[in-house]
């Protein structure tokens, strides 16, 4: 047959990863802000042999580095949309990002629990001022990076395991999360030093950075469950399985099969098997079924029904 005549029946795998998510331009925007803070900040540890200094920038770094990995997803899985090396397209690049840097989350974490262990088992000595002014900057750049990327689907909340919300830009949520977990630590750290420099509780601080280790772990956790979910290519959702076999299912036809996967930020694949005494052509049967879904590359069986 003429490539033309077949054109009709084959479709793109790109579903939507070819455009750029407003994310991206998020990401790129408290890079630069955190790179130009990071530059200051050594900068200034440099010239005047401020370790405190050194070291927050070392530290914003750090986060620059796991920032770029977020804005690389994003890229690389634009211009690698239409690639045919990915049977459904890039839609879990943005996800892997988003698991890479659930892990990154949890490294900084664990940083954060062993140097305030240590810090409680051996105090060290802190220039009170010199560490305040440090905490203070660092809140203000990541508080900026915050609202820059803070949207209503990136707040971290407990869900349970039925509702689905796979349809989250991951990418963007791991950098939120990074840049507030940063942003809460600097909150501690001036509570912490604040009540060391006028109270004499040294030990403060190290127990500020143990409990914002804590809350860090807890958001890498809960971004390395829903990022993991759909890597593994975890079934849907049971509201939207239910939606399927409502659109299909009546007296004469049920679906015995059906499995649903994410391929990208609010798409769905999905195969449909279904079983009925007088069978209709597939074509029906996806017509049954609601755009609303997002359902792309479905595929349907059909298989007549026969009393044995």
């Amino acid at each position: 047959m003429k490539d033309e005549i077949l054109h009709r029946w084959r479709h793109s795998h790109a579903f939507g990863q070819d455009r750029q998510r407003p994310g991206e331009f998020r990401t790129l925007v408290v890079i630069a802000i955190t790179t130009a803070m990071m530059v200051v900040e050594i900068a200034a540890g440099l010239a005047f042999g401020s370790m405190a200094l050194l070291a927050d920038g070392l530290h914003m770094g750090s986060h620059a580095v796991a920032l770029s990995i977020n804005a690389f997803a994003y890229i690389y899985a634009r211009r690698q949309a239409h690639s045919e090396r990915y049977s459904f397209g890039t839609g879990k690049v943005n996800t892997l990002g988003g698991y890479t840097g659930a892990i990154l989350l949890a490294v900084f974490a664990a940083m954060m629990a062993w140097e305030s262990v240590m810090r409680l088992i051996e105090p060290v000595s802190i220039a009170f001022n010199q560490a305040i002014f440090v905490a203070v900057m660092g809140l203000i750049v990541n508080g900026a990076s915050v609202f820059i990327l803070g949207t209503d689907g990136n707040h971290e909340h407990d869900h349970s395991h039925e509702h689905d919300h796979q349809h989250h830009d991951h990418n963007l949520k791991s950098a939120y999360l990074h840049v507030l977990a940063d942003a809460l630590t600097s909150l501690l750290a001036i509570f912490a030093l604040l009540i060391g420099k006028y109270f004499g509780a040294i030990w403060m601080d190290p127990l500020m950075g143990i409990v914002g280790a804590i809350l860090v772990a807890r958001w890498s956790w809960g971004l390395l469950k829903s990022t993991s979910a759909i890597l593994l290519d975890e079934q849907g959702s049971n509201e939207l399985q239910d939606a399927i076999r409502d659109a299909i299912e009546d007296a004469d036809s049920r679906v015995v099969d059906l499995h649903l996967w994410t391929v990208g930020p609010g798409v769905y694949s999905t195969v449909i098997s279904i079983v009925s005494r007088s069978p209709q052509k597939p074509d029906h049967y996806k017509s049954l079924l609601p755009d609303h879904l997002a359902l792309q590359h479905i595929v349907i069986e059909v298989h007549e029904y026969q009393e044995t």
